[in-house]
């Protein structure tokens, strides 16, 4: 059975973004002000966040053997984990939560990137409870910050 992998190939490319614009920012871009009380940082340790409940999801997984799917979540519970962390994100020194964005995103990538087929194709087939295409939520943060930047 063919799985499709095409996740490898845009996640590489956001990571690649993630870490070029890490390395070109300073600290006080990185402290820069965005909407709703973020910050650039706070926003990259949102990143790490997400990108490290996927790699913990797949690690217990595959750990597990028994190819059970991992449960989703709910969309509405999305919103009120953002809020409830956003305090510790801000909370983190600037360099800190962008320098752990980087290591996470690759760690996660690495992780989806070396999945057996039957993994992926599982996942697929519950419709994604976790999702492989990390490039997505990355994307569209940092749209925002290049943006914000370039105001």
């Amino acid at each position: 059975m063919s799985v499709d992998r095409t996740f490898i190939t845009e996640n590489n490319t956001e990571c690649t973004r993630l870490r070029a614009l890490v390395t070109r920012l300073n600290d006080a871009d990185l402290a820069r002000p965005m909407p709703a009380g973020w910050t650039i940082a706070a926003i990259l340790a949102h990143l790490a966040f997400w990108d490290q409940r996927a790699l913990l999801l797949l690690e217990q997984w595959e750990r597990s053997g028994l190819l059970a799917v991992p449960r989703g979540l709910n969309d509405t519970d999305v919103y009120w984990i953002n809020d409830a962390a956003k305090p510790m994100f801000l909370a983190l020194a600037p360099r800190a939560a962008a320098d752990l964005a980087v290591a996470i995103a690759e760690a996660v990538d690495r992780k989806a990137a070396a999945l057996a087929d039957d993994f992926v194709a599982k996942n697929t087939a519950a419709g994604t409870p976790v999702s492989l295409l990390r490039a997505e939520h990355r994307r569209e943060h940092l749209d925002e910050i290049e943006a914000a930047l370039k105001a």
